[in-house]
This record gives structure tokens, sequence and C-alpha cells, in this order.
């Protein structure tokens, strides 16, 4: 048996997959893209979010037993959260048993006819790869997963192996502008795409566009040439969430960026390429 964290479960995902279909959010990922508008999926482990536009500072959720009263990391043990006037504090991350998670997924049954099913997204969903492989040998219908492909290649092909589909966010092509931007290199990520390529596998590139970022004619005519090739189903891609900030002071988290949306989206530079695309 097998164990993992879960930040959320979406039902009825119209933009995840084929159907109708439930998306399950693993918690954790090695990233940490400047964009971001999960925070909530940064850390494996279950954490406290607090409202704290509308907190009123009495101070009456600091327990004796708090890891901030002593300066150390809040291990989500939710002790304060029952202690809060205004309920404002919530736990942010439930622990599954591999047997559970699939007894609820199957439960969703209404969603296994017409090519619909779960997706995993997070959050990194290979990050928990054992729990994550555990589950998709007991989930019914077509599973899918959206991933940055950052993991190790017996790992990613692992799961690509399980699955129906597969959506890869591709975030930079010019490795030093992904390191500065996701504080990781994405050498990994190009040798899964190109294992993905060749595994045959459908999949589906998204691309978060950010002004000033990662959407030039350059970044995107490379990539374009990149991921062409293989089962390539299309790209989508998605312009910057300008809520990205919103959550951030709800987890502790100060979102330092001033990112915006493109002026323009050359989506010429696929379809000159023969390469399907659209924006999400």
């Amino acid at each position: 048996m097998s164990y993992g964290t879960v930040f959320d479960i979406k039902e009825f995902s119209i933009y995840d997959g084929d159907g109708m279909r439930a998306t399950v959010f693993l918690k954790g990922c090695p990233l940490r893209c400047k964009w971001c508008h999960n925070p909530e999926g940064f850390d494996i482990n279950p954490e406290v979010m607090v409202k704290v536009a509308n907190c009123l500072h009495c101070g009456k959720c600091r327990t004796t037993s708090c890891a901030v009263l002593s300066n150390s990391k809040c291990i989500g043990c939710g002790d304060c959260v029952n202690l809060c006037p205004q309920n404002l504090r919530s736990i942010s991350g439930k622990k599954y048993s591999d047997t559970e998670l699939i007894e609820l997924l199957n439960g969703y049954e209404i969603f296994f006819n017409n090519d619909g099913g779960i997706t995993f997204s997070g959050g990194e969903p290979l990050l928990q790869y054992e729990f994550l492989s555990d589950v998709l040998d007991g989930v019914k219908g077509k599973s899918m997963i959206e991933t940055s492909a950052y993991a190790k290649s017996d790992v990613f092909k692992k799961i690509v192996n399980k699955l129906s589909k597969v959506y890869i966010d591709f975030k930079v092509f010019d490795s030093n502008k992904h390191i500065f931007y996701t504080g990781v290199d994405n050498a990994i990520i190009k040798t899964n795409l190109r294992l993905l390529q060749d595994l045959g596998k459908p999949f589906i590139v998204r691309i978060p566009l950010i002004n000033d970022v990662n959407d030039d004619f350059d970044n995107l005519l490379n990539t374009a040439k990149f991921v062409k090739g293989g089962n390539l189903v299309g790209v989508e891609l998605l312009p910057y969430n300008t809520l990205a900030p919103a959550k951030y002071p709800m987890y502790g988290k100060v979102f330092t960026e001033n990112f915006s949306k493109p002026e323009k989206i050359l989506t010429n530079v696929f379809t000159d390429n023969g390469i399907p695309v659209k924006v999400l």
C-alpha cells in the first residue's frame, strides 16, 4: 500500500482531457515557476491555509504546540483550525492511501463513458510517482496526466505507459531562461518529451504565455520545431492568469512579480509548422 497527498479534486472538468472528467491535484512540485497560480501545490505536505484578508489578529489560533511560536515550520497539524472564531483557517492537502483514492475515484463512473475519466495534475504528479502508479493500476476509465515532465526518465516512461494521453506543460525553450523562471534546468524535460514522441503516446503541449517572458517569436518557433513529431495532437496556449497573486498570502507567501498577459498571441508560429493550436 502506498500513500499520497491531494490538495483538490475538481469534478466535471472540461479543459483537462477528453470527455467529462474529474481532475485530481497531487501536492508537491520540484519547480518554482514565478507565475504559478497554485502555491498550495508547492509543498508535498498538508499545510494551513488562512484567509488573511479577514483575520482579526485575535491570537486565538496560537496554540501552545504551534510550530509558528517556536519559529519552526508549520506541519499542518490542524490544531489551530477550529480555534478561529471567523472560520478563516483550513488544511490544504489530504492524505490518502492508494486504495482509498481508487475507491473514491471509481465512484465517478458517470465520467467513464465517451472517453471520460480521471486526469492527474498538480503541483507535479510525478513527484508522487509510486502513489500515482498504484492509483493508476486500480482506477477505471481513461486516465490522463498534466505534467512538467520533470522526472527521471524511467519514472516518466512507467507512468506514461499507463495513460491514454499526456499533457506536457512546456514553459520556456532556452535552458538558462528556464532555470531563471522555474528554478530548474529543462534538459530532462526535453529528454522526456523526446521519449514521449518515441513511445507514440498521444500528447498535447500546453504553454503558459507571459508577456516578455516566453511569448516572443524565437521562443515559440524553437518550441514548435522541438515538440513537433511523434503523436502530437496539438498545442494549447494559456495566457497568463492575472489572478495568480491572490492565493499567496493565504499560504504565508509573497508574490513579487509583475507579469501580464501577452499583447499579441503568435498562433501562426505553430500553424505554419503544421501544428494544430488553440488558445484557452
